[in-house]
């Protein structure tokens, strides 16, 4: 292995805290606000997964890059946050099936990441003050120069993200003979979501987060997805999002949305969101089924969440999955049309299978709606 300068680190946190570390060898500066994934695996699929973007990861597992990257493993065009935090930076890797180690994949990104840090406060400290924008650089920089460089970064609270990494031009993805048609609007959607999809015999179109609701009704699909996808969803609303998302839900077809595209879901029908003090990151989050009654271990990734008091004042729409850690919602359905949406990651990548069923509901809706 080439000798790394390990020169030193600094992150600034926007209430002034100040933590340091070292650098992996990446130069520069990056800003963000700053959240946490509990996920002892998966880094990969974290790194590359739109709706991370404009987000500095902290992993609070202990090792990173110990088993290397895959490109198989990949759920975007490449890495989308914005930074990397961690305690233990690995610079060599044991895998049978690895392409290549961590730190050659993130210096092809140019992605800014720190080690060394104390994740175990740094995370502490984000749960008792809540998620806020930080900086981190390895290039020399001072507390000062970093301080006045973040007062311009600005606050995830209103931030819309999503035009930043959905696809500029429509694309398809499966086999174009498959049984059921599914037009997917793209606010940040995952690779894995696709292959789901393409599993059940669905061919997927994947559409841009502004395209117009004729381009989508000119698809002829047999039902809709509303991708997750970064940022605030009400900066989506503003952008006119809501006239479509109401169109499909009025289309009469079935809709299954995920994350950003379950809370759209909501504003859609009066049913306000609200920021989280510090968000929901992993892939060990309890999720208890209302319907079954069963438990379901979910992989979470968002900093907003559905207004319960709101949802549960709602004439035509009902909570079907619930948060236990918390309480918040994480799943609802209409009760009048096949349109139901979760606060979490069935795709599962990385993360537990326990909620993959729900892909086979939404089939299951297209199948109903086709015999009708």
């Amino acid at each position: 292995m080439e000798y790394i300068e390990r020169k030193k680190a600094l992150l600034v946190l926007k209430d002034g805290t100040v933590f340091y570390g070292k650098s992996i060898g990446i130069e520069g500066t990056a800003f963000g606000e700053i959240c946490f994934n509990t996920g002892m695996t998966g880094y990969q699929e974290i790194f590359t997964d739109p709706s991370y973007f404009g987000q500095i990861m902290l992993a609070t597992t202990a090792h990173i890059g110990n088993y290397g990257v895959n490109n198989n493993e990949v759920d975007s065009d490449g890495i989308k946050i914005a930074g990397l935090v961690c305690k233990n930076f690995s610079f060599n890797h044991s895998r049978v099936d690895s392409n290549s180690d961590l730190l050659t994949y993130l210096k092809e990104a140019n992605l800014v990441a720190i080690s060394d840090v104390d994740t175990r406060a740094l995370t502490a400290h984000i749960r008792d003050n809540g998620a806020m924008n930080a900086i981190i650089s390895t290039d020399g920089k001072s507390v000062s120069e970093l301080k006045e460089l973040l007062n311009n970064v600005p606050s995830m609270d209103g931030l819309e993200l999503s035009s930043k990494v959905s696809t500029k031009e429509a694309y398809t993805f499966g086999n174009s003979s498959a049984s059921f048609k599914v037009a997917a609007i793209d606010f940040g959607i995952k690779t894995n979501i696709l292959r789901c999809f393409d599993e059940r015999d669905c061919f997927v179109k994947v559409f841009p987060y502004n395209v117009s609701f004729a381009e989508l009704e000119a698809f002829e699909a047999d039902g809709y997805f509303l991708s997750n996808g970064p940022g605030d969803p009400k900066a989506l609303a503003s952008l006119g999002v809501l006239d479509t998302v109401n169109k499909v839900i009025d289309s009469g077809k079935p809709v299954f949305g995920i994350c950003l595209g379950h809370q759209l879901i909501g504003l859609s029908q009066g049913v306000s969101t609200f920021k989280m003090f510090s968000g929901h990151r992993g892939v060990n989050h309890p999720i208890m089924n209302k319907e079954t009654g069963r438990g379901e271990i979910t992989s979470q990734n968002h900093g907003f969440a559905i207004e319960k008091a709101a949802l549960d004042r709602h004439p035509n729409l009902e909570l079907t999955h619930v948060h236990l850690n918390d309480g918040t919602v994480a799943g609802m359905k209409m009760i009048d049309r096949e349109v139901f949406s979760v606060q979490y990651h069935p795709e599962s990548s990385p993360g537990p299978h326990d909620s993959r069923y729900l892909f086979d509901e939404f089939v299951q809706s297209m199948i109903k709606k086709k015999g009708a």
